[in-house]
């Protein structure tokens, strides 16, 4: 039985397979955006940086950084859904910031989520495979 492991933040994830014990990478996907600071990525036609009196949202999050992250959590549910639909994933492990991890869940669909065995609110994406693997190994 084949429990996938994605260990994400909005710049980065690593997607793992589980069978019986041990764990291995076996992909990953790579969001550039996901590390600019604001400023870098609002910019107007001249590529100046522009200043923005609008561009935060309630919680003081940027409109263009969280863009970002809900573009990436979409990368990231759709890699999850064409394993599902292939039939490669069984079961669903999410490790993320909990800001992440709640931009992967709204992103998910439904059947997908439906296989989703535990969460952790954690960044791990710069975690060693050992690390990962004992964060993870109590969760089946």
């Amino acid at each position: 039985m084949t429990t996938y492991i994605v260990v994400a933040d909005a710049a980065r994830a690593r997607l793992f397979t589980r069978d019986g014990i041990n764990i291995s990478e076996t992909d990953g996907l790579l969001h550039a955006e996901g590390r600019l600071h604001e400023g870098d990525l609002v910019t107007d036609r001249e590529g100046d940086v522009r200043e923005s009196t609008t561009g935060r949202s309630a919680g003081g999050e940027s409109v263009a950084t969280q863009h970002h992250e809900e573009v990436f959590a979409r990368q990231v549910a759709d890699r999850l859904y064409r394993a599902r639909v292939e039939n490669r994933m069984e079961k669903l492990i999410l490790v993320a910031p909990p800001r992440f991890l709640g931009q992967l869940r709204d992103k998910v669909d439904g059947p997908t989520a439906k296989l989703v065995i535990h969460t952790l609110a954690k960044d791990l994406t710069k975690a060693s495979l050992a690390d990962i693997q004992e964060a993870v190994s109590d969760l089946r």
